[in-house]
């Protein structure tokens, strides 16, 4: 008797914990691409009341295991999209319960409209990447993607439109995962910020990536429509600041059976006003800057999808960019103690063509997330420029006026072809191999000379020219390896690199590099909770020289400064290690990040007198010494109330520099050049604040601050604003009237201190205050077809609504 209820207490305790080792599994997918979402998160409850939960691996698989065999209810959550509520109930008896394949909408989609916007911007820290997914809040910052990124986290943009991460210039920027031949300050001008759906900020890029970029880079993407039937979008832009400007875009789709056909018309067109004044303290010269351009861009793409089958899809599409600017600089050099006074007037009349053509193969295998994608693209670019300077002296011993002209004309070329092959080897296991050609050519010639008119007696400038031509080869492999391993996941990656670089001078070799080198990466994930991440990264970046900081034509030139490229610059290295930790809470998330870099043969700014005159100055570029940067940042998108939501940001960057800068010697009476070492420290903060006064209207006030940084030859004075505006949308939603008006109190301009070359301090303004009035209206077919193709990497390069 004593055995038999020995073993009935064993088999009971058996069946107990049996009975108690639930299992709960299934995949989470994004409904509109198939592809699946890491990191979501799964809740039990029961009666209201959190039990349990994890989170999905890299290929969207959960598994929570050792359940009490209870009745759930399930939700399965990921930021930006809409939750998704389901049962498992245990108590029948069931062990085991699989939900299947999950698919999450996006919170913004909404099946009869064409373009879709969230209400408000969000933001997630991915395994390699922090992704701002654009709001309505955000699309009411201005009328194009340069003001956007002016008001996201770690991001600055300045007067002149040059785009900063964490504080340093070194960025990539890629629109829809691609580049441009097109100047990024340029561009992120013309297109429009309705275009936007996400910004991705990849601070510490995986070997996939291509190197260059020391603080990383910056992707948009674009909004992509592949509905039934025809569906279009039109955007108007009107801001009102010194003189209108105005900025149109028109994005249509027609998709019918196998085939999507896309295009995108947009303009900008308008004046822009600047102005600005250096005091040079040794002599107390003063320059008086009045600066007016007169820019208009027009922008089209045409392409189209091909759906072989659900597996193979064929993309074509072509870019085209036609842009016309006149520009207007008046200079007046004022002194109360020399006759070297006068005023310049320089015109800049460009004219500039620039185009991609496009091909591209996706391919899914029966494998799920298997994939192949090959890509070929060729971008050109053609710009000639006439400049005239005029030039009235003052000093009457100076006879009659001094003009002249110059020209500069400037191709490019850009080829690349690239294959990536996704390989899951099994359900946590994921390896990518990829291989790309990029072949540069450019060619540059520059003219001056003295103009036919002048009369004689009149000073003449001697006549000279430049051929310049600076060519680039890059060929690399790269692979990575990923895992993930309960709470934990990893992934390793080497990238190989052939780079080949020849400038030339006349047909004469004046530089010339030719390397191969590795670029590591590494990424371990950590996610105790379904509710927190951590992520530790390792990154060798490289920032090789531009064909503008390279080439030795003028870039501007006054009679005081002249900006000029340095053929002989060399690369450099950055090797980059960053910690990110992301909590999610329930009105919204925090996240938080510390980084450190450290920078060999640094390419930065340098300004030195003239030697042929050292009453003027040489703005150039220069590498400097081994250098060190930390920085930290945190944000937070916060829902106080149901109608009221911040999202603040902190970050903060320093940099050891030390170089070599322009120091007068007081013994010799000349300029020489020295060693110099500084920490340039900046501090940024924002905040937006946004108020829903009713389901349709909509209210924001931004603030931002930014401290002074103390570089090696100057120190940047602090500058702050605030903004505030409001969205309406009306028929159906179909409609939206936005209005901002920004810098309210008129208080951002850029001043700066600097005592070498010489003691010299100024400011610098331009139209900050402004009232920002745009219109989107948005109509068609609007029934929705999930997409097939997932792009290379993770970026819908899919038409419709973009133009890169």
């Amino acid at each position: 008797m004593r055995h038999f209820l020995l073993s009935l207490t064993l088999l009971v305790s058996g069946l107990a914990m049996q009975a108690q080792n639930a299992t709960l599994s299934g995949k989470v997918t994004d409904k509109s691409t198939n592809q699946p979402l890491p990191y979501a998160t799964i809740v039990l409850k029961e009666a209201d009341k959190v039990i349990t939960g994890g989170i999905t691996d890299d290929n969207g698989l959960f598994d929570i295991k050792n359940l009490v065999p209870k009745n759930y209810a399930v939700e399965i959550q990921f930021m930006g999209y809409k939750t998704h509520l389901a049962t498992a109930d245990f108590t029948t008896g069931q062990r085991s319960i699989s939900l299947g394949t999950i698919a999450l909408a996006d919170e913004s989609t909404k099946l009869n409209e064409v373009t879709v916007v969230a209400e408000r911007s969000t933001i997630e820290q991915k395994i390699d990447r922090k992704v701002i997914n654009v709001g309505k809040d955000l699309t009411t910052a201005g009328a194009t993607a340069s003001e956007i990124l002016g008001n996201i986290p770690s991001v600055n943009v300045d007067q002149d439109g040059k785009i900063s991460l964490r504080g340093n210039e070194n960025v990539r920027v890629l629109v829809d995962g691609r580049p441009t031949n097109i100047d990024v300050t340029q561009l992120l001008r013309q297109i429009p910020s309705t275009s936007i759906k996400k910004i991705e900020l990849i601070t510490n890029p995986s070997a996939k990536y291509n190197p260059e970029g020391m603080s990383g880079i910056i992707n948009i993407v674009l909004h992509k429509n592949a509905n039934d039937g025809f569906n279009a979008s039109i955007n108007t832009g009107l801001t009102f600041a010194v003189t209108p400007k105005i900025n149109n875009s028109v994005n249509m789709n027609y998709r019918t059976g196998k085939v999507n056909f896309f295009g995108t018309y947009g303009d900008n067109f308008g004046k822009q006003f600047n102005d600005g004044n250096i005091y040079r303290l040794d002599d107390q010269s003063r320059q008086v800057f009045d600066i007016v351009n007169d820019n208009n861009s027009h922008l089209f793409k045409l392409g189209m999808d091909f759906y072989l089958n659900d597996k193979n899809t064929i993309s074509v599409y072509t870019n085209q960019n036609f842009y016309s600017g006149n520009g207007v600089i008046d200079l007046d050099v004022l002194s109360p103690i020399s006759t070297d006074q006068l005023f310049q007037q320089s015109k800049f009349f460009t004219d500039n063509q620039d185009g991609a053509y496009n091909i591209a193969y996706k391919k899914l295998f029966a494998k799920e997330a298997e994939t192949l994608d090959v890509e070929i693209n060729h971008d050109y670019f053609r710009e000639v420029q006439r400049a005239e300077f005029l030039t009235d002296f003052v000093d009457p011993a100076v006879v009659g006026d001094n003009f002249y002209q110059d020209y500069t004309s400037e191709r490019r070329k850009l080829t690349t072809a690239n294959v990536d092959y996704v390989k899951p080897l099994n359900e946590r296991t994921t390896l990518e191999i990829g291989a790309e050609a990029r072949v540069t050519r450019t060619e540059n010639n520059y003219l001056t000379g003295a103009d036919d008119n002048l009369e004689e007696g009149d000073p003449q400038p001697v006549a000279s020219d430049s051929d310049f031509n600076y060519d680039i080869d890059i060929y690399s492999a790269y692979g990575t390896f990923g895992q993930r391993i309960g709470k934990y996941g990893y992934q390793l990656g080497m990238r190989f690199e052939s780079y080949k670089v020849h400038a030339a001078e006349y047909g004469n070799t004046i530089y010339e590099d030719d390397y191969i080198t590795a670029y590591p990466s590494a990424s371990v994930t950590y996610s105790p909770t379904e509710k927190n991440m951590w992520q530790v990264s390792y990154s060798r970046r490289v920032d090789r020289p531009s064909l503008e900081q390279t080439r030795p034509i003028r870039e501007f030139a006054t009679p005081r400064v002249t900006s000029l490229g340095n053929p002989e610059l060399d690369p450099q290295f950055t090797n980059s290690v960053e910690v990110n930790y992301t909590r999610q809470i329930e009105q919204g998330s925090i996240t938080a990040g510390i980084f450190g870099r450290i920078i060999n043969d640094e390419i930065s700014r340098v300004l030195y007198p003239d030697p042929e005159n050292e009453q003027k100055q040489i703005l150039s570029f220069q590498n400097f010494d081994t250098n060190t940067a930390f920085g930290f940042e945190v944000s937070a998108n916060y829902k106080i109330t149901k109608w009221w939501d911040i999202q603040p940001a902190v970050d903060f960057s320093s940099i050891r520099q030390k170089g070599a800068v322009s120091i007068l010697n007081q013994d010799t009476d000349t300029y020489e050049f020295t060693n110099r070492e500084v920490t340039a420290s900046a501090l940024n903060a924002r905040i937006n604040s946004n108020f829903r006064a009713t389901k349709s209207l909509r209210f924001l006030i931004f603030g931002f601050y930014r401290g002074s940084v103390q570089g090696l030859q100057f120190e940047s004075q602090p500058m702050y604003k605030i903004d505030a505006g409001g969205r309406y949308s009306f028929l159906k939603d179909k409609a939206t009237l936005s209005v901002r008006f920004n810098d309210i109190f008129n208080t951002q301009e850029f001043g700066f201190d600097g005592d070498v070359p010489y003691p010299q301090t100024g400011s610098f303004g331009w139209e900050s205050r402004s009232v920002y009035i745009g219109f989107n209206y948005s109509f068609g077919a609007g029934k929705n077809r999930a997409l097939q193709r997932k792009q290379r990497d993770d970026n819908t390069q899919q038409g419709g609504g973009g133009f890169f």
